[in-house]
């Protein structure tokens, strides 16, 4: 993701949906209990009914039919509805939003001031929240926007999801997390302190940088991308001595690292490295599949970005042709390479791109996962693979007793119909409801 780019496109206005005012707040002691025809854990594979959660002080006390019910606990009952652990995105780009018109998107990046860019941030986080996403990554952004997003989430200044952030993401003089496309001079040229490395000591410099400045994982492109003017969408961007020297200072500084690696020689380089995942994947060949089987590398497969890319394409907005070429030939490639890593066991998480298609469509990856092969059920635990590599698995993830009451519902059953993912009306937030529309 070109990130000058990906700003500014702000373009795309949906209607909210009906939600119940936000309970900041959780009183202490206080006791809600919901109740719903099913509910599924994240861990195993079935469904179980009825659907029973207990939560006190914004946690899981209980799960299942027979959990104890304290007196004057608050019942809310959900009726033929299943209940789930709160989504996890592991990709998103909350500060951007897809465009109908590229040249004006590159325009208002131009125009746009950090702070009207980051009060628009501030509406795609509230429709992120509203799909069912609690916890999100955010893997690229600039003038920290992202972390003011965190901070104001966090200190519940505005509705969104818990952020994780990666301030700017780490990459080559020219690369994918450069600015390209623009005339020399126009601009200064970009430094460690922008995320341009080139060789290991810049790499550990931005690093250190990144977490100076608030970054919870560190993001690197490995690769070029589809959305960017000044590079080829598979060829290698880092050395393998840059990328060792990033990774180990990330994980000394105890942050994970993430690659933005559509092509395979690219990915291979941040594998041995030590990378934690794998973003888009595009071109993987057999080999890197296999390394990352054997080192427990999750791939994020991103393949809402495609969906997003199509529309685009669909639209005939201005996309440069070089964009364009970029883009049919990835979209071409990745599902082949997705239903490979399946078959080999390689490790799936859940992660969107959000910002490439129109934030708050980022439930549509189930579905899109389910279309190439996986169980539904193997879908759904993708919420825990994620919260996993987000190092939170004791957290979130899964619907259990003492982790935190991240919890959504959707009608029906989503293990035989996995889209009805998309069709979220009740959101529970660390036990403050956001949405219910079947509120009376």
């Amino acid at each position: 993701m070109n990130h000058r780019i990906l700003l500014g496109l702000a373009s795309i206005v949906f209607a909210a949906p009906s939600i119940a005012a936000p309970q900041s707040k959780i009183a202490p002691g206080r006791t809600i209990v919901l109740k719903a025809a099913r509910i599924f854990d994240g861990k195993g594979d079935r469904i179980a009914t009825p659907g029973v959660v207990v939560i006190t002080d914004g946690k899981i006390a209980a799960v299942g039919a027979g959990a104890a019910i304290p007196d004057g606990a608050e019942i809310l009952d959900l009726g033929d509805a299943t209940l789930l652990p709160g989504f996890i995105d592991a990709h998103t780009h909350q500060s951007g939003e897809a465009t109908d018109d590229w040249n004006q998107a590159a325009l208002d990046s131009l125009r746009k001031s950090v702070a009207e860019q980051a009060l628009d941030a501030s509406v795609n986080v509230r429709k992120t929240l509203m799909a069912g996403f609690t916890t999100v990554r955010d893997l690229g952004s600039e003038d920290q926007i992202d972390v003011a997003l965190r901070n104001a989430i966090r200190e519940g200044k505005i509705p969104g999801p818990r952020m994780l952030v990666s301030v700017h993401a780490i990459g080559a003089t020219g690369g994918h997390c450069d600015n390209g496309g623009w005339r020399q001079g126009l601009f200064p040229e970009t430094s460690p302190a922008e995320g341009v490395i080139n060789g290991p000591d810049q790499a550990r410099r931005a690093v250190r940088l990144a977490v100076k400045y608030g970054a919870d994982v560190i993001k690197t492109c490995a690769t070029g991308g589809v959305l960017s003017l000044t590079d080829d969408v598979d060829t290698p961007q880092l050395t393998q001595a840059e990328l060792d020297a990033l990774v180990d200072e990330a994980h000394a500084l105890r942050r994970k690292a993430a690659a933005h690696a559509h092509g395979a020689e690219g990915a291979k380089r941040a594998i041995r490295a030590g990378i934690d995942s794998i973003e888009h994947g595009t071109f993987l060949d057999d080999e890197a599949l296999d390394m990352m089987k054997a080192r427990g590398v999750v791939l994020i497969p991103t393949l809402m970005a495609s969906v997003g890319l199509q529309e685009t394409l669909a639209r005939k907005n201005n996309v440069p042709p070089v964009i364009a070429e970029k883009a049919r030939n990835a979209i071409e490639h990745v599902h082949a390479t997705v239903k490979k890593a399946l078959a080999k066991g390689v490790k799936i998480g859940f992660g969107t791109d959000a910002a490439v298609y129109p934030h708050g469509r980022n439930a549509e990856e189930f579905n899109q996962l389910v279309s190439l092969g996986m169980r539904p059920a193997d879908a759904l635990r993708t919420i825990g693979a994620d919260a996993e590599l987000l190092g939170w698995p004791t957290r979130i993830g899964s619907l259990e007793g003492g982790k935190i009451a991240d919890i959504v519902a959707v009608p029906g059953n989503p293990l035989e119909d996995i889209r009805l993912t998309e069709k979220v009306f009740f959101v529970m937030k660390e036990g403050a409801v956001f949405r219910n529309d079947r509120a009376k």
